[in-house]
């Protein structure tokens, strides 16, 4: 794998692509500068890796398209040393962008196969605070608990009850919620044990968010 000249040119496009579609935040945009997204996509023309939008990744689930992954980041207000846990490791991308803003991710993955193929996607980056589980979402991670953000990268048709338990007070929960076409994204703010905020955001379009482990 190589990250030439010609692809840092190609992600410099994208973020000033990302800078017009409203993006702010200055440390998300480095992140997206930073890492190869075409590292993380199998089966496609390298250049198409900068195009703003998603892949598949195989078991039906897909890469997030640029612009998507960094909306998603900007709510959740990440901040260094931030303990987050991702619902939906998929390719990798979105943790790697966790990882560049120096959080401490806890990833889980329902697919073994995508699972096994992220945790390698880390090992190579020498990302060492990224940790893979290979598990259900819905579930969460209540050995690690609790912790200040939750991001769920998958279209959830109710807001999980258990997730919220694993959020810390002030914690941030950014959601997809829907089971149509499209989805609201949500920014979930806990205020106390059992007080939450909800703020409403732009529609997207994300694969469901579904129960259970597949080998």
């Amino acid at each position: 794998m190589q990250d030439t000249f010609r692809h840092q040119g190609l992600r410099k496009r994208l973020v000033q692509e990302l800078r017009d579609l409203g993006i702010k935040d200055a440390k998300v945009l480095q992140a997206i500068e930073k890492i190869p997204r075409h590292f993380f996509i199998e089966g496609t023309f390298e250049e198409d890796a900068y195009e703003n939008k998603p892949f598949s990744i195989g078991r039906g689930q897909t890469i997030s398209n640029p612009f998507t992954v960094a909306y998603q980041t900007e709510l959740l207000e990440v901040k260094a040393n931030d303990k987050i846990l991702e619902i939906g490791t998929g390719s990798g991308y979105q943790a790697a962008v966790l990882a560049e803003l120096q959080a401490d991710v806890f990833t889980i993955e329902r697919h073994q196969p995508l699972h096994h193929k992220a945790k390698k996607m880390f090992d190579f980056f020498e990302y060492q605070n990224i940790q893979t589980f290979y598990g259900d979402g819905f579930k969460g991670l209540p050995n690690h608990a609790p912790f200040d953000k939750i991001i769920i990268t998958a279209a959830a048709p109710e807001i999980p009850k258990i997730l919220l338990t694993q959020l810390k007070i002030n914690g941030i929960m950014v959601v997809p919620l829907g089971d149509g076409e499209t989805q609201e994204m949500l920014k979930i703010t806990r205020l106390d044990k059992n007080e939450f905020e909800k703020e409403t955001f732009s529609t997207f379009t994300f694969v469901p968010m579904l129960k259970g482990i597949v080998d």
